[in-house]
């Protein structure tokens, strides 16, 4: 087996969602440098079509404005992504968002605004709706067509903070990430039979959109590898997973983190 050939995704038809910076971006880049052809969606037009653009534009890529808390414009998407290609081969449901603060600080102090009597439900719901309620209508309306298909990859973004407890971390936004971690495992169950994969990438802290200002430098000291890395290093696990290298690989939650999971080995 030639690993051009095992890790190929040459002419597979790969959407993105939150694909407009961040991890979709970098995702999506490593799609379109080996061949694929990419949809990216994301609710945000000039974003969107800034990233199309930066990608290379016309043909590989395209971009359809979508808001994946509306199960109608995941349909016009998909529905579009159908027309224009003939099928759907993998998904890669990323968007989410987050809100300053958690329970505590990295340097143990409480917060205020992020103690449980004080969550505010509007972000609550906003964060439910988006990471969570989202990534279920994302793998929804792809899977009848790959189901027609024969098969395909759905590939969910979680996060390290639904792994474990992080008092950084705005509590929705963990919650939302481990539930998206058991929906991953339940419809890999589900749709196994059909040839269709499911799991996840757990990223832990990557200078994303999302990051808060300074929170990088922080990070770094927490991380056994030292640094932060940039989002280009997730690129070959959504690769691996995206490509027939994976094939047997369904309902796994990949921790991509340095070692942040373990703790640190020095003071």
């Amino acid at each position: 087996m030639k690993i051009q050939d095992l890790f190929s995704v040459r002419d597979l038809v790969v959407a993105v969602t939150g694909g407009a910076g961040g991890i979709g971006t970098a995702i999506a880049e490593a799609m379109v440098d080996n061949d694929a052809r990419v949809v990216l969606m994301d609710v945000d037009r000039a974003k969107l079509d800034e990233a199309v653009a930066g990608l290379g534009g016309s043909g590989s890529v395209t971009g359809e404005v979508v808001d994946v808390t509306s199960p109608e414009s995941l349909r016009k998407a998909y529905d579009a992504t159908l027309a224009r290609h003939g099928k759907i081969d993998v998904v890669f449901a990323n968007a989410g968002i987050t809100r300053p603060s958690g329970f505590g600080t990295f340097d143990h102090q409480r917060t205020e605004v992020g103690a449980i009597e004080n969550l505010n439900h509007a972000d609550w719901n906003t964060i439910l709706a988006i990471n969570l309620t989202g990534v279920m209508a994302t793998l929804q309306g792809a899977v009848p067509a790959m189901k027609r298909q024969g098969g395909g990859s759905l590939i969910v973004t979680t996060s390290l903070a639904g792994m474990q407890v992080s008092p950084p971390a705005h509590t929705a936004y963990a919650v939302t990430k481990a539930g998206a971690a058991h929906l991953v495992r339940q419809t890999a169950l589900e749709l196994a039979k059909f040839n269709i994969r499911v799991n996840a990438i757990a990223p832990g802290a990557f200078v994303t959109g999302i990051t808060r200002p300074g929170a990088a430098e922080i990070y770094a000291k927490r991380i056994p590898m030292g640094r932060v890395p940039g989002t280009k290093e997730l690129q070959g696990l959504a690769l691996f997973l995206a490509s027939s290298a994976s094939a047997f690989i369904t309902g796994a939650e990949i921790p991509i983190d340095g070692g942040s999971r373990f703790g640190t080995a020095e003071d």
